[in-house]
């Protein structure tokens, strides 16, 4: 419009004339074709085949990923990572968080007309409350944030942070907890982590039985800028994989998450149906438990990872849906971080029974040892654990895999109990600053919450309280490397595969796009996507 003003402004009076009426009628036209067309859009329901079963809805308490996949509909986040991972504001933010004293103090503008789904503002208080409440509460989310000592009200949309350190990974920290109404929660936790959850997102839940269905509705009185196009999407756990890929070509399904290698073919082949995938930022690996048991030995742990090949696992069970990982920082990030991935890979076994034998024995494991993995309900990391399973019942030793259903795994696989696990195979969704795994997933403090390891090694611990306080880049960097070399030295973890985001999704859903951080999946509503309904 504006070129073509200047054109008209160079000929004399009617051109100009003429050419401006033109211009304003192809401006008004235009205008009411685009909304036009974005009416058309809203509207439609769509049924997502999920993987695993959300077991509670309480941020406060952690969300899982089966939880976090429907939950970040309804809830709201003051900041989030855009398709390139930038930090960017969430619908709850008015902009990024401004820094004050060297780091140490971090201040949050909220938006003025923010509300929870009760028609409750969203307030300083609730973010506060919402930060604060993980914390007394010993939660395993709470150590993203853990650093900080106190957060002031300036006003009703204004916090602030001071910390106890220097942190430059804070603002993703913020960005990584759902903001929860205080009042509404505190009144019965229960309630709000079973029965209704309130949020201040675009949806609502509408409706939800464990392990059978999620269904979330489009809230017409969402305060944002736009609202989603769909009316209604429902989430159906399917952990059975072949199962998930009949519902989805069926047609039962238009949306599917995960598809295992054996089964890609198959997806393929479906007429009305498309694969999209993207590398993601996580991390599938083996622990074990360092806390009670045999394998608190490290020739035990050593003789384990003797037992198999974990190159054939991934060949067999995981490629193309994912890649061997042979550190524990996620590939795109490690080389983001120019992570020396050869030396990594340089530092894996292969399998070989007789050594691994003669370790057993060097460990004076007793002959009627039995070695109890624990999975969570999915067939790829089931088949791993089996693999390893029969390698130690090949080198002379019991093994069982118990499969569990996502609630009693989160109930068990943290406990450090020798009766309840020796080893367990867990998935490990990242941001993109390395901090977030580093401290969450290995440093003591998260014992007995979001890990089960336990390992405690003294110089470790110091190196990671180091990476987490210094803003030096390269210093953090040095820190995460030899950090690393040390978890797979001393065999706290085995490095398995570094999945790919890859989900199905049938031709008439529009503006689906996958995101690298697997939480933040499927897309239904963000400032880049709003996906509609074609029919």
């Amino acid at each position: 419009m504006a070129l073509a003003g200047c054109a008209g402004g160079s000929g004399d009076g009617d051109t100009t004339n003429t050419g401006g009426g033109s211009t304003d009628a192809t401006a008004t036209q235009s205008d009411e074709t685009e909304q036009s067309d974005q009416q058309s859009k809203v509207g439609g329901s769509l049924t997502v085949a999920q993987a695993g079963a959300p077991p509670d809805w309480d941020p406060v308490k952690g969300l899982g990923v089966p939880s976090a996949i429907v939950g970040q509909n309804f809830f709201s986040t003051l900041y989030t990572y855009n398709d390139a991972l930038e930090l960017v504001p969430d619908d709850l933010a008015a902009g990024l968080p401004e820094p004050e004293r060297d780091g140490q103090r971090w201040t949050v503008e909220i938006v003025d007309n923010a509300k929870f789904h009760n028609g409750d503002p969203v307030t300083a208080e609730d973010v506060m409350y919402s930060f604060q409440a993980p914390i007394d509460e010993g939660s395993w989310v709470a150590s993203s944030f853990n650093m900080i000592t106190d957060m002031t009200a300036v006003d009703e949309t204004t916090i602030q942070f001071d910390l106890e350190y220097t942190y430059g990974a804070f603002p993703g920290s913020l960005g990584s907890m759902q903001i929860v109404p205080k009042a509404v929660r505190e009144a019965d936790v229960d309630k709000f982590s079973r029965e209704e959850p309130i949020g201040s997102g675009p949806f609502v839940l509408d409706g939800w039985k464990e392990n059978e269905f999620a269904t979330i509705k489009r809230w017409d009185d969402y305060w944002g800028e736009s609202k989603p196009n769909l009316d209604e999407v429902t989430f159906v756990p399917i952990p059975e994989s072949t199962t998930r890929v009949t519902n989805f070509k069926t047609g039962e399904s238009a949306i599917m998450q995960d598809i295992p290698p054996k089964l890609f073919s198959t997806v393929e082949s479906i007429q009305d149906g498309r694969i999209a995938e993207t590398p993601a930022l996580s991390y599938t690996y083996m622990t074990f438990n360092l806390k009670e048991g045999e394998t608190t030995k490290p020739k035990v742990r050593e003789a384990i990872d003797y037992t198999f090949d974990m190159d054939q696992v991934v060949e067999k069970f995981v490629e193309p849906a994912g890649v061997r990982q042979y550190q524990p920082i996620p590939i795109p990030t490690a080389k983001a971080w120019d992570m020396p991935i050869n030396e990594f890979e340089q530092m894996a076994v292969g399998k070989d029974i007789d050594k691994a034998k003669s370790l057993f024995e060097e460990a004076d494991v007793p002959g009627n040892w039995s070695c109890k993995i624990l999975c969570p309900p999915d067939d790829v990391r089931e088949n791993m654990c089996v693999t390893i399973a029969n390698g130690i019942k090949e080198a002379g030793y019991k093994a069982q895999v118990q499969r569990l259903d996502w609630g009693t795994f989160l109930e068990k696989f943290s406990t450090g109990n020798k009766d309840d696990f020796n080893m367990y195979s867990l998935g490990w969704s990242v941001s993109p600053d390395p901090d977030y795994q580093m401290y969450d997933m290995y440093h003591i403090s998260g014992a007995g919450a979001n890990q089960g390891h336990y390992w405690n090694d003294e110089e470790a611990m110091q190196m990671i309280e180091e990476s987490r306080k210094t803003t030096d880049r390269e210093r953090r960097r040095e820190l995460y490397i030899e950090i690393q070399k040390m978890i797979i030295e001393q065999r706290v973890q085995l490095p398995a595969w570094n999945p790919k985001g890859v989900w199905a999704v049938k031709d008439h859903v529009e503006d689906f796009q996958i995101h690298a951080i697997p939480s933040q999946n499927p897309q239904l509503f963000t400032d880049e996507h709003n996906i509609w309904v074609d029919e």
